[in-house]
């Protein structure tokens, strides 16, 4: 037998019942289409990632979900769907380089977000960190380790850890409502 005085039964507190959120009632009715809208009112820059395949070839695909997380120690992030081609390839890789576009880039951000046998045919690149392309023109460039990978959703986050970076004065692409913008523009 139990020693009594060992045994406190609390009372179940009463149920309480919460009243639903407007945000609680959209997410039931989640509409994708109306949410990238949201998304699109967000003015970004727009960047390609590279890396390299096992055997050397190389990667890139256009991103414009990057941010920078810390300055000490400088970090950055951006994310990766499962389901885009090139998801392996940055998922194992060991290093990969973020190139900001400049304005004139945008046809090196079409060219980089659609499938193609070979995205670099034509386009100047060096070798960066671990031979990995550092695209040419663009107006600014980090080299980065992966440092994590977290999975969220449908897509993954990578967090970078910055090995070395570069920049030059000329106005970045941007991307807001969908389309391509000046800065300018962007600015008002």
């Amino acid at each position: 037998m139990k020693n009594p005085a060992l045994l406190h039964i609390q009372p179940s507190p009463p149920a309480v019942t919460m009243p639903t959120t407007d945000a609680q009632t959209a997410m039931t009715d989640f509409d994708t289409r109306s949410y990238r809208k949201a998304l699109s009112q967000f003015p970004t820059g727009v960047t390609i990632m590279t890396a390299l395949l096992s055997d050397g070839r190389p990667v890139g695909m256009t991103v414009n979900s990057f941010a920078s997380v810390s300055l000490s120690p400088p970090v950055i992030l951006w994310s990766i769907a499962r389901s885009t081609p090139s998801y392996a390839v940055f998922a194992n890789a060991k290093s990969f380089v973020v190139n900001f576009l400049a304005e004139d880039q945008k046809h090196l951000s079409n060219k980089f977000s659609r499938p193609s046998e070979d995205k670099f045919a034509g386009v100047a690149w060096t070798p960066g960190l671990n031979g990995v392309p550092v695209l040419a023109g663009c107006v600014a460039h980090i080299e980065c380790t992966l440092r994590e990978q977290h999975a969220v959703g449908d897509h993954d986050i990578l967090l970078g850890d910055v090995a070395h970076f570069s920049w030059d004065d000329k106005p970045p692409l941007a991307f807001a409502l969908s389309d391509y913008k000046r800065l300018a523009e962007v600015l008002g």
